[in-house]
């Protein structure tokens, strides 16, 4: 019965995994370079011959060298002792894993997650053009909010212009005169500007309702389904018109006329020639136009102040859509698929957990192999000499010169005998204290 030590048996199971190991190291190339063909293919451009021949010759590359590469890793590593090879072995390791990364995992990753990072691409320029439609559309009713402003001081102006006639309000005399057809005038202006701001607000509508016809589209063309790289064509014609809308809306705000419509009202102020039929009137009417002029630059002054608050938002900058490849998508929109790079990486740098796993073994028998006890080592052949060693130096005294000669042929004898019996490559360690044990006889 032979007792196999630890050593023994972690060495007949190393080679035991060595065609298991080969091949999960193939098969992990091969899904590598599959993977690999498929990203460099969405790279090239050209013929289909040459894109097809061009994708295959790097791609089989790709899986050459990293056969090659975790062979040679999971030969060596697990051999080396000494710790500075060992590091050395280590950082060679990790080198070849960049380079492993660089020339493969991100194209396993562009055609793991290419076409989703692709749409998200899309919908993530969506996004931005629904923004910059709504900051557009913004900034082109800002001048709303400055129509109560106009309509309160135009129906203020006809107010006084009405109690002027009908009951003197201001010169204490009734009747059409010069402060009336000031008030009217002024009142006309401000109605006028009024109409202007809400005429715009039309023009508006249908510029928000065209734009937000193309967002729709946009965002069926982000979903539907199919390749997605058609659907990215009409993307883009769908961004061009699209542009053209917000453009369209930025020119259409009122704002800038409005500022010059009330910087006119100061500016452009005729006062008529007071005419009354006496002095006293006449110097009550020119006192009430001075009035008026003030109230008029002052709501000049106003306007012009909230038209440049407007004119001082941020415009809408052009956005520019630039289409991008697959590879190029996945690594901009990288975070957002993580475990398809998980993935891509995982195919190549697995072989990693295989060589550290035999290196971890190889020390354990390296370790077993220094503790075990000399007897523990012992060969049949060894066992075999020193049986009959014993039992010559048992036997009955001879002749010194004599005894030496015999022993010497015994010996030659047996060492011959027991190498044509036994291979030495087939011998085996046996356990000697089991015989002491009386567990039965030794046998090889």
């Amino acid at each position: 019965m032979i007792v196999k030590n630890t050593a023994a048996r972690l060495s007949e199971t190393v080679r035991g995994i060595d065609t298991t190991s080969r091949f999960a190291l193939a098969v992990l190339a091969l899904a590598s370079g599959v993977y690999t063909y498929l990203g460099v293919r969405g790279l090239l451009d050209g013929s289909a011959s040459f894109v097809f021949f061009a994708a295959i010759i790097y791609s089989a590359a790709v899986s050459v060298a990293i056969y090659a590469f975790w062979t040679f890793m999971i030969r060596f590593v697990p051999l080396v002792v000494g710790g500075v090879q060992r590091a050395a072995l280590f950082v060679t390791m990790a080198v070849g894993c960049a380079m492993i990364i660089a020339m493969s995992s991100w194209l396993n990753a562009a055609a793991l997650a290419g076409s989703a990072a692709l749409e998200q691409h899309l919908a993530v320029t969506l996004e931005g053009y629904v923004g910059d439609l709504d900051a557009a559309h913004g900034n082109a009713l800002a001048a709303q909010s400055l129509l109560p402003d106009v309509r309160r001081a135009a129906e203020r102006f006809s107010r006084l212009a009405g109690d002027e006639r009908e009951n003197g309000a201001l010169t204490g005399t009734t009747g059409s005169g010069s402060v009336v057809q000031l008030l009217t005038q002024m009142s006309a202006q401000m109605t006028e500007l009024g109409t202007t701001i809400t005429g715009s607000r039309e023009q508006v509508a249908a510029l928000l309702a065209k734009g937000s016809e193309h967002l729709g589209r946009m965002r069926e063309l982000v979903s539907a389904p199919g390749a997605v790289e058609p659907r990215a064509d009409q993307f883009a014609a769908e961004v061009v018109q699209l542009s053209a809308v917000i453009a369209a809306l930025q020119e259409t705000g009122v704002a800038p006329s409005v500022k010059r419509a009330a910087a006119d009202l100061s500016l452009g102020f005729i006062a008529p020639v007071a005419d009354g039929g006496t002095a006293g009137l006449v110097i009550r009417q020119d006192r009430v136009m001075e009035t008026v002029r003030n109230s008029v630059a002052a709501q000049s002054v106003a306007l012009t102040a909230a038209a440049e608050e407007i004119l001082a938002e941020p415009k809408v900058e052009p956005r520019r859509f630039v289409p991008l490849s697959t590879a190029e998508a996945v690594l901009r929109y990288w975070s957002d698929f993580v475990p398809s790079w998980a993935g891509a990486i995982s195919i190549d740098l697995l072989p990693v957990v295989l060589v550290l796993v035999l290196m971890i073994v190889h020390d354990a028998m390296r370790r077993e192999a220094g503790s075990m006890e000399e007897a523990e080592t012992m060969t049949a052949a060894e066992m075999l000499r020193a049986m009959s060693l014993y039992r010559q130096m048992t036997a009955a005294p001879a002749p010194a010169g004599a005894a030496n000669a015999e022993v010497a042929a015994e010996d030659d004898d047996t060492r011959e005998t027991f190498a044509k019996e036994t291979p030495e490559a087939t011998v085996t360690p046996i356990d000697v204290n089991q015989r002491k044990r009386g567990e039965g006889p030794v046998r090889s």
